[in-house]
């Protein structure tokens, strides 16, 4: 079973009171379903920016860079969150299945406006957007970020200072 590696952030924002954090829409098909009039349409899927820890990088550094380049914003690791687990099949190429951990990192908006992304990027994010930290693990479509965001929803109602 092929092994990856990667790493992420819940990014949050505090704007009038209110926590904000980044989430992304996958490029690709990745959200059909079918209307009462049995056309397709699309629902979006949200999920949290992450990506492949590059050799010789550090799993923290992969967050910030993934942040960046799928959403379009700076951010600082808070703390860490959490690894997740899981395997699952690929769709594509060789069809392996592969065992996959992610690095899960608290992360602090710094600079950048969301969805500001490269052309080059708009195959693998279709949209970026902030949604009410409150709301996201009901938002996102994978049970593992939404244990992730729980956790970034705990975390800054026990630091206030944040």
């Amino acid at each position: 079973m092929v092994r990856e590696i990667s790493a992420g952030g819940v990014v949050v924002r505090n704007r009038d009171g209110v926590w904000w954090m980044a989430a992304i829409e996958p490029g690709g098909d990745t959200s059909r379903s079918t209307s009462r009039s049995g056309r397709a349409k699309r629902k979006p899927v949200l999920a949290l920016p992450k990506g492949l820890v590059d050799p010789g990088e550090k799993a923290a550094d992969t967050a910030v860079r993934e942040v960046y380049e799928e959403t379009g914003i700076t951010a600082e690791v808070v703390t860490k969150l959490e690894d997740i687990k899981y395997v699952y099949t690929r769709a594509w190429g060789d069809g392996q299945r592969v065992f996959k951990i992610v690095s899960f990192y608290l992360m602090k908006y710094r600079s950048g406006r969301i969805n500001e992304i490269a052309p080059e990027m708009r195959i693998e994010v279709a949209r970026a957007r902030w949604v009410a930290l409150e709301e996201g693990s009901s938002m996102l479509a994978y049970k593992g970020e939404k244990q992730m965001v729980q956790r970034a929803l705990d975390y800054v109602r026990a630091h206030p200072e944040l």
